[in-house]
């Protein structure tokens, strides 16, 4: 059901479908009975989309919209056009000549690059909302925060009774409905590998996506017997990403909270296939000292030493050793706002970042506590980072007048709008080592490009664009959402998803995962 390779366009990943196939028939993952692989029909009129979106030589043109293309060097403008050849811009700017190219009407709206999520646990889209008072551990307090929490049932109870089929559909769900959010790019961060057949269902249901991912192979959560982490990296490498220029790419998932042995094992191996290492760093599980030694290039057994190919997530409590590391190692950071605030992972080091001069890509994290729409992720990140100076400035003072109101001194800046949509494109596009593909309406790049509706009733009248996105605009603005020059929604609608068959798949595999975790469902628990 690749719909590249279904439209004539050739995918490298290797016999893909006919190889999953084969695996769902030896194992019962049941393909054929929940109709994974049949096309999908269109839930949208498309006639009025560019034909031939994506494919070499056909061209269209995104008219009159205001341009925030999030390159310096392009700039921005109140009108002007983006014209597309093939997956790929070839120019922007004002009134650009297009010969008979298809046109996209864009007045009235805010055209950009699509937004880059860094880390998201997509295998748990079927667990929404269940954890929304959960913290990351059983702290023992006897609170409606404490049982349940994530360790203990999303990783331990949950995760390790997911079928092939029940990771294919999540992937696929949990895919679509960010595309729709105007979110192009995903790195896939599921702790799902019980099997190769699941490691196989992830990475289709990435590629039925139709969107840009990075597949991040990552433990079998509750250590499911069996499983081949980390050493079945090298085949699905082999398999799968055997082509440096596909939709999706790899990341090789190496924890070090998994213990010495773990960890020199999956980065010796991260770096033997010239992957990105990903790692969630945070206050729990001892991690601290295992960073500090891996700054010092003692980590693991005595071998792993950070490098630029680390992506390290949310990097919460830890010491001014292991920051210095992560800096001059040239590692990049994900923060997770939403959640690091609500679980506990500790408070989102942002001030941190700022005082060694780095800067963070965002991510969603996991839906089972907050929503994965990225418009929620900026402003989290923005007013998290106001709320902290803005008290910290006020404390300059004594609350008294004529000192009130004092001028800040020595304080970090501000977040603006702009920064925090820096995050949301080229910081995440950087992170997963992109930004030469995506990230901004540069030409020469690909197209990954949303059109936001900035006439609707939300935002209207228009004043400020970088203002209007962060702080006006959600998912009901995402008009139109290009990957790779292929239109993948149009007018408000996803193209070629029958939503409401995929949704009975969803909460099918939802009645599944419950009933063999032993868990009640409870629309009112908690």
């Amino acid at each position: 059901m690749c719909k590249l390779c279904d439209e004539g366009k050739p995918q490298a990943h290797s016999g893909s479908r006919r190889n999953f196939m084969k695996v769902a028939a030896a194992t019962g993952v049941a393909a054929t009975g929940l109709n994974l692989f049949t096309p999908r029909p269109a839930a949208a009129n498309t006639s009025d989309a560019p034909e031939g979106g994506g494919q070499a030589g056909r061209r269209y043109i995104i008219r009159g919209g205001a341009v925030m293309s999030m390159d310096p060097a392009v700039g921005d403008f109140a009108r002007a056009d983006v014209l597309v050849e093939g997956k790929k811009i070839l120019a922007v700017g004002p009134d650009l000549s297009a010969g008979g190219a298809s046109v996209i009407d864009a007045r009235g709206r805010i055209v950009m690059p699509g937004f880059i999520d860094t880390h998201h646990h997509q295998f748990e889209t079927a667990l929404r909302s269940f954890l929304a008072d959960g913290i990351l551990i059983n702290d023992g307090s006897g609170s409606p925060s404490a049982d349940p929490t994530y360790y203990e049932y999303i990783l331990q109870k949950f995760a390790p009774v997911y079928r092939p089929q029940d990771v294919y559909i999540n992937e696929l769900f949990g895919g679509l409905s960010q595309l729709d959010d105007g979110v192009t790019t995903v790195h896939d961060v599921s702790q799902i590998h019980h099997s190769p057949q699941h490691s196989d269902a992830a990475i289709q249901g990435l590629i039925d996506t139709g969107r840009r991912a990075a597949f991040g192979y990552f433990e079998s959560a509750g250590a499911v017997a069996g499983n081949r982490y980390p050493s079945d990296a090298y085949r699905i490498k082999r398999q799968w990403f055997s082509s440096s220029d596909q939709l999706v790419h790899m990341i090789m998932g190496g924890e070090v909270y998994l213990g010495p042995d773990s960890l020199s094992q999956s980065w010796k191996i991260g770096r033997e296939l010239n992957l990105q290492i990903a790692a969630h760093i945070l206050s729990p599980f001892g991690i601290r000292p295992t960073l500090d030694a891996l700054a010092q290039g003692v980590g693991g057994n005595g071998d792993t030493a950070l490098g630029p190919d680390n992506l390290f997530i949310h990097m919460t409590g830890m010491s001014d050793m292991g920051w210095q590391g992560v800096k001059d190692a040239g590692a990049q950071v994900s923060l997770a706002v939403p959640i690091e605030m609500n679980m506990r992972h500790g408070a989102p080091p942002i001030l941190k970042m700022q005082s060694l001069g780095l800067e963070p890509s965002l991510s969603v994290d996991v839906e089972c506590t907050m929503t994965a729409d990225f418009f929620t992720q900026m402003r989290s990140m923005m007013t998290m980072q106001r709320m902290v100076v803005n008290q910290m400035v006020l404390e300059q003072g004594n609350f008294t007048y004529p000192n009130q109101w004092p001028t800040p001194s020595g304080k970090p800046a501000l977040l603006n709008v702009r920064d925090v949509l820096r995050y949301a494109t080229m910081n995440g596009a950087k992170a997963l080592r992109l930004d030469s593909k995506v990230g901004s309406l540069t030409p020469g790049k690909e197209a990954d490009i949303i059109i936001l509706d900035a006439t609707a009733i939300n935002v209207a009248p228009l004043n400020k664009v970088p203002g209007a996105v962060v702080s006006l605009m959600d998912r009901s603005n995402v008009e139109t959402v290009i990957v790779a020059g292929k239109v993948r929604k149009w007018k408000g609608q996803l193209l070629n998803v029958d939503l409401p068959r995929l949704r009975r798949q969803l909460e099918d595999s939802r009645d599944y995962v419950f009933s063999k975790a032993g868990i009640a469902q409870d629309l009112f628990r908690g």
